[in-house]
């Protein structure tokens, strides 16, 4: 029986947990991570005395997909590719999902569809053919060449000519990507109904993939180098130009509020935008996509987080600066990882990632994790005959943050009784959910404690949020509603710090140490966080 908590605006403050699907759990010893893994694990993720307690997954693509980018080039949006199972094996996953209150995110990926989907061997097949219009189609430069000097996000033109019609089609990242006319009232009516098709399912929103491509430069002009690049070094990689053309055109916001449209037309649906401003002032940028698209309905996935160095500072400064633009009706987001991007605990080492998790997880709005990061999975090393992405140039690859998810000491870390598609970690035995699990003390528990505390604390999930000045080595802030005032120290250093004398502070309610003494104390220990009352205060948040 469906048991979901029909309560208004739940991504207010949900806690979504990112799954990559090749590599969460498999249950058909393809080697690779299927719909049926997540159903199976549901309970770890929520339910039942073990349940981890987060509120919604977001899952990375599972549509029809020839997997030139493992899902994001899609050649049917309206089906389960078969590498991960079926429809009826995604509605099972939906309700048990929902018989457990976790709500289920899908990513849509609408600024480009797979070279196999039949649109675009449609519009590919001749010049005058009803779709050649749904995606960008243009003639030779003079030279013979692209139209214009446009560049993949994966290296090289963003034009690949085609014989058969004799023009350049765009696309913005795999020459298997190519980028749709969102200029095309039918294109946006088909990626609406595509929509439609998963909301009237019962899902209960989108991660909304690469959107700042939805809006493009109509004379299709040539982009400018960036200032610091010397013009005489060739070829051009895609950092070495500006991108004022290519990307967050005039109409970007008409296209996202169409988007947004659909999901108003559902109770309680959100979409999260992957968005990446430009210009000197990114808060800036993000407080434009608020203020431009309805915020019952989108946000924009505030990834700056996973980019700051692991210093205090900076940490203070970004976020007073970003929460500074939050209006009451807005829902921040904050992330410290995904599949993009270098794992937390390889990126500022794994003492520090207890003090992440505390962070994460006492920030107003919708937290988003990684999974793997609640036990600490680093990067794996990836040998060149086992490279898959295909972004993987030296240095650049993503394969490292996307190996299977380490579940018990058994073979292949317990995720597959067949051949993994990616490693698993060498430290997997010591290093997994069931050790952690038996550990009170270990980083899972902590996670644990955290989501426990966070449901239990109104000040937490709806309350203000002021920084305070507790010296250049820890972030603190409070979190404080009409009836509690909880303050958050973290200590983001390898020695120990003392507290402000100033701070009237009650006994540790919550340390990032497990054995730590609830006695009054004066200091944090190296990498500590503490959740805090306070007996006094004349702060106003």
């Amino acid at each position: 029986m469906n048991q979901m908590n029909k309560s208004k605006n739940w991504y207010r403050d949900a806690v979504v947990y990112q799954i990559y699907p090749r590599s969460f759990y498999d249950t058909s010893s393809s080697g690779i991570g299927n719909i049926n893994g997540i159903t199976a694990k549901l309970d770890y993720l929520k339910g039942g005395p073990e349940g981890l307690g987060i509120d919604a997954i977001w899952i990375s693509p599972i549509f029809t997909s020839p997997m030139a980018d493992f899902g994001y080039d899609v050649a049917n949006y309206t089906d389960i590719d078969p590498i991960f199972g079926t429809i009826k094996d995604f509605k099972n996953l939906l309700e048990q999902a929902h018989a457990r209150n976790i709500r289920v995110i899908l990513d849509f990926v609408p600024n480009h569809t797979s070279d196999k989907h039949p649109w675009f061997i449609e519009s590919a097949s001749t010049r005058d053919n009803p779709k050649r219009d749904w995606y960008t189609w243009r003639d030779p430069a003079v030279d013979n060449g692209p139209p214009n000097n446009w560049l993949s996000y994966f290296r090289g033109s963003a034009w690949q000519y085609s014989e058969a019609t004799g023009q350049y089609y765009l696309h913005s990242f795999l020459t298997k990507q190519a980028d749709l006319n969102w200029d095309n009232p039918e294109v946006r009516e088909a990626m609406k109904q595509a929509m439609r098709f998963w909301l009237d399912m019962g899902v209960d929103g989108f991660r909304v993939d690469a959107v700042d491509g939805l809006s493009k430069d109509a004379e299709l002009r040539d982009e400018p180098l960036a200032p610091y690049h010397d013009p005489a070094v060739r070829p051009y990689n895609y950092t070495d130009l500006l991108h004022p053309f290519s990307r967050d055109g005039p109409h970007l916001y008409e296209r996202l509020n169409e988007m947004a449209s659909v999901m108003a037309e559902y109770d309680n649906r959100f979409m999260i935008n992957e968005a990446h401003p430009k210009g000197d002032d990114i808060v800036v940028g993000y407080a434009e996509y608020y203020a431009a698209i309805d915020p019952d309905n989108s946000a924009p996935f505030n990834f700056q987080c996973i980019y700051l160095p692991w210093q205090a500072n900076a940490f203070r400064s970004y976020i007073d600066h970003f929460q500074s633009t939050m209006l009451p009706n807005y829902t921040p987001i904050y992330t410290l990882g995904n599949h993009d991007e270098p794992r937390l605990a390889s990126r500022i080492g794994i003492p520090a990632t207890r003090t992440a998790a505390m962070l994460l997880l006492t920030l107003p709005g919708m937290p988003f994790m990684y999974y793997g990061d609640e036990i600490g999975i680093e990067n794996v090393a990836i040998f060149p005959d086992q490279v898959r992405d295909p972004f993987a140039e030296p240095g650049k690859g993503r394969d490292p943050e996307r190996t299977p998810m380490q579940w018990d000491a058994s073979a292949n870390a317990g995720f597959t009784n067949g051949q993994p598609w990616l490693p698993v970690a060498a430290d997997y035995a010591e290093r997994n959910v069931a050790v952690q699990l038996a550990n009170n003390a270990s980083l899972l528990h902590l996670y644990k404690s955290l989501l426990k505390f966070r449901k239990s604390s109104v000040a937490l999930r709806e309350g203000s949020y002021q920084s305070i000045d507790c010296g250049e080595q820890i972030f603190g802030y409070i979190r404080k509603n009409e009836s509690h005032s909880l303050v958050i120290l973290l200590n983001f250093s390898d020695q120990a710090q003392p507290l402000p004398e100033s701070l009237q502070l009650e006994e540790i309610m919550l340390s990032t140490i497990s054995n730590r003494s609830i006695q009054n104390s004066a200091w944090l220990e190296p990498h500590e966080g503490q959740i805090r009352g306070l007996k006094l205060s004349d702060f106003n948040c």
